[in-house]
């Protein structure tokens, strides 16, 4: 059966119901999985250790698509002292609703110490999705984060617009319950699409964000964003978080951007040289 033949059997059967909560924690100098909990069709491949101590994490979503009642639910916990790099094998796309709204939401808590990669692949609305999307980084002491979303609306490679449909995308960042971000994007219909508070005709919309970042941090940014020259881009520094966001015509441009932003700081924010995930090279 087809991805897109498995997701809208999924909507005919009530919709997908799942949930997945990893527990990583240091054990035998190496960051590795002590706890796992798992319901219906969210999973994680083995972890890999490219660089040592750090695990990094491939989340699985087999349909492959999400549907208008599906309602998929990740919770990753970082104890003190390990560290996870938690990226996917593909884009997660949402597919022409009926009318009820599919869910995806994400909690990923890390304790002091701690520090978390979070990496997504993008996702993909296609015309007529429904759908309600939220992600929420709880840090606690001197943990740390980077990390990236990338939301595509329609395909433009093929000329495919978001005309119809609407999608609500919401993400938080709080350290010890203090809020750094707190950041909402609803799309429904051409105004959000074209005007100059959306997304202005742009079909791509991404944010980066680090914490611990500094002035340095920040010049450094503004001078790889200084190579862009095709589409909005700007950098903000609040405290010490770090905060790119972007506007672009396609998705390749913004994930090839970010991956040499996050070459040029890892080292200096995480004292460790980049190491990109096997399966992007895929």
């Amino acid at each position: 059966m087809t991805t897109r033949a498995v997701a809208v059997a999924s909507a005919h059967s009530g919709g997908w119901h799942a949930r997945l909560e990893l527990e990583i924690a240091s054990r035998a100098g190496r960051s590795r999985v002590v706890g796992k909990r798992q319901h219906g069709p969210l999973t994680m491949q083995r972890p890999f250790y490219p660089e040592g101590v750090p695990c990094h994490l491939y989340l699985l979503h087999p349909p492959g698509g999400v549907v208008g009642g599906d309602q998929l639910e990740v919770e990753i916990q970082v104890a003190g002292g390990a560290h996870a790099l938690v990226t996917a094998p593909g884009a997660t796309k949402f597919y022409r609703s009926a009318g009820p709204l599919g869910l995806q939401t994400q909690r990923l808590i890390v304790a002091p110490g701690g520090v978390l990669e979070w990496f997504p692949h993008e996702n993909i609305f296609f015309p007529g999705a429904s759908c309600r999307l939220h992600t929420q980084v709880e840090l606690s002491g001197d943990a740390r984060f980077i990390g990236w979303e990338i939301q595509c609306f329609g395909r433009p490679a093929i000329g495919e617009r978001f005309g119809e449909g609407r999608a609500e995308i919401g993400m938080t960042l709080l350290r010890d319950t203090r809020p750094l971000l707190i950041d909402r994007l609803r799309v429904a219909g051409a105004s959000s699409l074209d005007g100059r508070a959306g997304l202005r005709g742009f079909p791509v919309f991404a944010t980066f964000i680090a914490t611990g970042a500094g002035t340095d941090t920040l010049a450094a940014a503004r001078h790889r964003l200084s190579e862009v020259a095709d589409y909005p881009v700007g950098a903000t520094l609040i405290d010490d978080l770090l905060s790119v966001r972007v506007l672009a015509p396609e998705v390749e441009p913004v994930g090839r951007l970010f991956v040499d932003l996050w070459s040029d700081l890892r080292p200096s924010l995480l004292g460790l040289p980049a190491c990109p995930p096997r399966i992007w090279a895929t």
